[in-house]
């Protein structure tokens, strides 16, 4: 997962996203405006619920003004979620939830876990990033 450039986790997550049957958008490189990806059921952000992602893959926690400015940028009735690699500050999770728009905070272990949980759904193109294999243990050997 680490190994994972900052484009290749936008893709991970848009993959996670379609998996749970969204449609994604990615941004392309360069200012985004705090949106790498916008998921809807109709891939325009037309629908609802429309899920404005935004991507960091940095070492350190993502403080409460990096979130503020997030959530400020969000129509009323979007949805946004935080995914941040260095996870968060307790001030960040507090601005998360208090925040005017529901918005969801994702730290390394959250996506791993949803990585996890929702591998066998994931298009050939995600899996590909992280290529994994079930293996069965018998229980109670």
């Amino acid at each position: 997962m680490n190994a994972l450039n900052w484009s290749e986790k936008q893709v991970l997550v848009a993959g996670l996203l379609r998996s749970l049957g969204y449609k994604t958008r990615v941004s392309d490189a360069g200012p985004d405006q705090g949106k790498d990806i916008v998921a809807s059921p109709d891939g325009f952000g037309f629908e609802a619920p429309r899920i404005v992602v935004e991507v960091k893959h940095r070492k350190g926690s993502m403080g409460a003004p990096d979130l503020r400015n997030f959530i400020a940028g969000r129509h009323d009735l979007d949805k946004g979620l935080y995914v941040s690699t260095g996870g968060f500050t307790r001030e960040a999770r507090y601005e998360a939830e208090r925040a005017r728009i529901p918005t969801a905070l994702m730290d390394l272990d959250d996506l791993v876990k949803s990585l996890l949980e929702q591998y066998d759904k994931l298009d050939l193109e995600t899996q590909q990033l992280i290529p994994l294999k079930r293996i069965f243990i018998p229980a109670g050997a």
